[in-house]
């Protein structure tokens, strides 16, 4: 495998594992509220199940953003090298690997540290379609691309 392929292996089984985690916090929430209703009344009930419904929706809102993270992810080819840089890139830019696809932590693979950017995202934005050799500044700080796979 590919240290590319490690990468993009790596990013969807996280967020594929968020995803999981999520589904699985609602459905809890939905069985707590469902358990909570049969046994109590007043206030505190209500209370109760208004901090249930919020924290679902909140957990909703997480869930559909880790599934259109997921469906980007999916659009991705990690077999596929392109001369620019396109989405699933992996460039190395002033020693730094950048992952171009979406919004991700900082990951190590084989002891080397990977960032995973959004094609909008400043850097991004200015990495998109451009090759080897290229050169350019944001805040303050001079990148040039030293590879790009």
């Amino acid at each position: 495998m590919t240290f590319k392929e490690k990468i993009y292996t790596h990013y969807t089984q996280m967020v594929q594992d968020r995803i999981d985690v999520f589904r699985d916090m609602i459905s809890n929430l939905t069985e707590d509220s469902k358990n909570d209703a049969k046994g109590s009344a007043g206030d505190k009930h209500e209370t109760a199940l208004s901090m249930m419904h919020i924290e679902q929706e909140k957990l909703t809102n997480k869930l559909k953003e880790a599934i259109s993270q997921i469906a980007i992810l999916d659009k991705i080819d990690p077999l596929k090298t392109t001369e620019n840089i396109v989405l699933g890139s992996l460039v190395k830019a002033n020693g730094i690997y950048l992952y171009v696809s979406v919004a991700l932590p900082k990951i190590a693979i084989d002891g080397i540290n990977v960032i995973a950017l959004s094609p909008q995202s400043p850097l991004g934005n200015h990495l998109m379609g451009n090759k080897v050799g290229f050169q350019f500044e944001i805040n303050k700080t001079h990148y040039t691309i030293q590879s790009v796979e």
